[in-house]
C-alpha cells in the first residue's frame, strides 16, 4: 500500500508521523520549511499529563527539556487566595516538592492544598495574616494564607503540567523521528508546499511545488499544516468561528522571581490598572514567560509599552527597584476559536490547528492537537495493515470533534462570565459547565488541564462503543470511554511496566488478579484464569495483548478491562466472558457489520453537521 501523506511538520505533524512509523506505516512528511526551527523563547508548549506520556511512549525526550511545575499559586491583587502543591510521578521525576500522601494507581502522587490562615484584603494594597512585609521585605506576599476559597473543598490529586519552548519540543521529535528502525519508513521532503489535491477509492494523489515539483500518491493524507491550512481549503471544508477572543501580550526573560518552579496567576494587580491579569510560567535554565491579558480593542503593542508590564510587574512582585533580568523574546499572542466543519472528507483528515483553534481561559490547543494524534495514529495503522470500516475511521470525527466542540462550548460561556466587569463575583452566582466555579478556579483548571476547559476527554458516546452495555458488566472507577488508570501491570514476557506504556497499536485486556506479586512469572500464563482468558484474548478479531495488574481502582478481583490503543477504556467484565470480550473488541474496530457498507466519509459529515459549533 502506499504511504500515509502528512502535510505539516509541526509538533503535530511531527507526532503523527512518529506514531504512524512505530507502528510500521510508511510516512511522507511535507514541511514547507527548511528545516530550521526558529528559536522564539516566548513561544512554549504546556503538555499536560497525558500527551506528555503520549510524546514519552513514542521515544520523544521532550521532558529532558521541560519544567514540571512544583506548585500553582493565584493572586488576587496584592493577597495569595491560594497555593496547589503539585507533585509530578512516573513521566519526569523530580524531586519532592513539598507534602504528598503517596503515590496514586497512575503514578502521581497525590497533592494537596495547604490550609492557612485567612487573609484579607486591608484595602492599602497590603495583607493582614501573613509573616511577610511588603515590596522590599523578604517576602512580598508573606508566603502562603489563605485556604479554599469559597466553597472551594480542597483539591484532589494534582500531576503537573510540562512547560518547555515549542522549539525544543519540535526538535526532541525531529530526534526522535531520526531514531526510528526501518530504511525509508519517514521521508521528511523539506521546502516543499501542497498545491492540488486529488481523490480516489484507492488513495490521494497531491501536487508540491517548491524544492521538489512533482506528483505524490499516498493511502491516507492528514492536513497538519496550521490555521491556514491548504489541505483544508483545497477539501472545501468551512473553519467558522470567533477572532480574537483573548490578545495577551507575552515575555521570555531570565530573572530571578520569589516562587522557584511554581506557575503563578495574578488577577487585578494594583500596579497596572489596564492589566486584568498576569500569568508567570518557569521555562528550564532559569527563564519564564509572562503574559499579560490585554484590553478589548487591536490596540498596538508597542516595545515602550512591553518594558514597562514588564518593570512595573518585576516591581509590583520583587519590589523597587526591580530585579535584574534578561529580556530574550516578546510577542502579542492573539486567541481564535474556530472548528472546522469537518475531519475526513474521504481518505483526508484534518488534525491540530488546522481543525480546531483554542486557548482561551488557559485551554491548550497544542494539547488537543496531540490528543488528535493519539485517537487517529492507531486507526490509521490499522486501516494501513488490514481492512478497516468507515466507522472505524469516521470515528475519528465522532469523538475528537465532539471533544474539542465541548471544550469550546465551555470556554465560551465562561468567557462573559470571568470577563464581566462584575469578575469573579458573577462567576460565583453562575453555574459553569461541570460546577459552580469561582474565576481562580476556573482559571487554575484551564492551565493546569483540569474539568471542562483541560481535562482529558471521555469518548462515552463514541460510535465504537459496544451498542448496548454487555452481558457481565462491572463499576469500576473509570467512565467507560475514559483513559484508563495507569496502573503496574505484568506483561506476557513477565516484565513489569506500567499500562501507559503498553498504549499504541494493539487492543489491551488486562486482568486484575490480586496476589500476582507471588506468581513466579516463568509459568504465569498457565495460573488461574489465565488459560481460558488467553484462548478468548486469542480468538478476538484483531490484535490484543494480555496484561495482568494487582489491582485497578474500583475494579473487584477477576475483573477484565478491554483498553483501546489510545488508552480509552472499552469495557469491565466480571471474569472470562469469551462472546462478550470478541463483542466489544469488534465493536472498538469499527465493527464487522459496517466493513464496506456507507459510502466513505458519509457519517462523518452527518455527525459534522450535527454538532456544528
Amino acid at each position: 500500500m502506499d504511504p500515509v501523506i502528512i502535510a505539516g511538520a509541526g509538533p503535530v505533524g511531527l507526532a503523527l508521523a512518529l506514531a504512524l512509523a512505530r507502528a510500521e506505516v510508511p510516512v511522507i512528511l511535507l514541511d514547507e520549511s527548511s528545516g530550521d526551527d526558529e528559536r522564539r523563547p516566548a513561544r512554549t508548549a504546556v503538555l499536560r499529563p497525558d500527551t506528555a506520556a503520549l510524546l514519552e511512549g513514542l521515544g520523544c525526550r521532550a521532558g529532558q527539556a521541560a519544567v514540571p511545575w512544583t506548585g500553582w499559586r493565584t493572586m488576587r491583587r496584592r493577597q495569595v487566595v491560594r497555593q496547589l502543591t503539585l507533585v509530578p510521578g512516573g513521566l519526569f521525576p523530580l524531586g519532592p516538592a513539598g507534602g504528598h500522601d503517596g503515590p496514586d494507581s497512575r503514578g502521581y502522587d497525590v497533592g494537596y492544598v495547604r490550609d492557612g490562615g485567612q487573609v484579607r484584603d486591608n484595602g492599602s494594597g497590603g495583607h493582614e495574616g501573613s509573616s511577610g512585609g511588603g515590596p522590599g521585605g523578604s517576602d512580598s506576599f508573606g508566603g502562603f494564607s489563605g485556604g479554599p476559597e469559597g466553597d472551594e473543598a480542597e483539591e484532589p490529586e494534582l500531576p503537573s503540567p510540562l512547560h518547555l519552548p515549542q522549539h525544543e519540543l519540535t526538535r526532541a521529535l525531529r530526534t526522535a523521528l531520526a531514531a526510528v528502525p526501518g530504511e525509508n519508513l519517514v521521508r521528511i521532503i523539506s521546502g516543499t508546499r501542497l498545491d492540488t489535491l486529488e481523490q480516489d477509492a484507492r488513495g490521494v494523489s497531491i501536487h508540491t511545488r517548491g524544492a521538489q515539483s512533482t506528483w505524490w500518491r499516498g493511502s491516507y493524507l492528514i492536513g497538519c499544516d496550521g490555521p491556514r491550512s491548504t489541505v483544508r481549503k483545497l477539501l472545501g471544508v468551512r473553519f467558522p468561528g470567533r477572532t480574537a477572543v483573548e490578545r495577551h501580550a507575552v515575555a521570555a526573560l531570565r530573572a530571578e522571581l520569589p516562587w522557584p518552579g511554581e506557575a503563578v496567576l495574578h488577577r487585578s494587580p494594583p500596579w497596572r490598572t489596564v492589566d486584568a491579569e498576569v500569568t508567570a510560567r518557569p521555562l528550564p535554565r532559569g527563564v519564564w514567560r509572562l503574559d499579560w491579558l490585554l484590553p478589548p480593542g487591536r490596540d498596538l503593542v508597542t516595545p515602550d509599552a512591553l518594558l514597562a508590564r514588564v518593570h512595573d510587574t518585576l516591581t509590583g512582585w520583587c519590589g523597587d527597584p526591580a530585579p535584574p533580568y534578561e529580556l530574550l523574546d516578546t510577542g502579542v499572542h492573539t486567541v481564535h476559536h474556530r472548528l472546522a466543519r469537518r475531519w475526513r472528507v474521504g481518505r483526508a483528515f484534518l488534525a491540530g490547528d488546522a481543525a480546531h483553534l483554542l486557548g482561551a481561559l488557559g485551554t491548550q490547543g497544542l494539547d488537543e492537537g496531540l490528543r488528535d494524534v493519539a485517537n487517529l495514529s492507531w486507526k490509521l495503522a490499522l486501516a494501513w495493515h488490514h481492512e478497516a470500516t468507515d466507522a472505524l475511521l469516521d470515528s475519528y470525527q465522532a469523538e475528537r470533534r465532539g471533544a474539542v466542540s465541548a471544550r469550546l462550548r465551555a470556554a465560551d460561556q465562561a468567557l462573559p462570565l470571568v470577563r464581566a466587569s462584575g469578575g469573579w463575583h458573577a462567576v460565583r452566582r453562575s453555574v459553569l459547565p461541570g460546577a459552580v466555579r469561582t474565576h481562580d478556579a476556573l482559571l487554575t483548571d484551564g492551565h493546569l488541564g483540569r474539568g471542562p476547559l483541560g481535562e482529558p476527554p471521555v469518548y462515552g458516546r463514541s460510535p465504537l462503543a459496544p451498542a448496548a452495555a454487555p452481558e457481565g458488566s462491572v463499576t469500576v472507577d473509570t467512565e467507560i470511554g475514559a483513559p484508563a488508570a495507569d496502573v503496574p501491570v505484568t506483561a506476557p514476557d513477565g516484565s513489569l511496566t506500567r499500562l501507559r506504556a503498553r498504549l499504541g497499536r494493539e487492543l489491551l485486556v488486562v486482568l486484575v488478579a490480586p496476589g500476582t506479586g507471588v506468581w513466579d512469572r516463568r509459568h504465569w500464563l498457565r495460573a488461574g484464569l489465565m488459560p481460558r482468558l488467553a484462548a478468548a484474548v486469542a480468538a478476538l478479531p484483531v490484535r490484543a495483548e494480555l496484561l495482568v495488574t494487582e489491582e485497578y481502582p474500583g475494579a473487584p478481583a477477576h475483573t477484565v478491562l478491554l483498553v483501546r490503543p489510545d488508552g480509552h477504556l472499552v469495557a469491565a467484565l466480571s471474569g472470562v466472558r469469551p462472546a462478550e470480550l470478541y463483542a466489544c473488541a469488534d465493536a472498538a474496530v469499527g465493527g464487522k457489520a459496517a466493513r464496506g457498507g456507507a459510502a466513505e466519509g458519509s457519517s462523518a459529515e452527518a455527525e459534522a453537521e450535527a454538532t456544528a459549533h
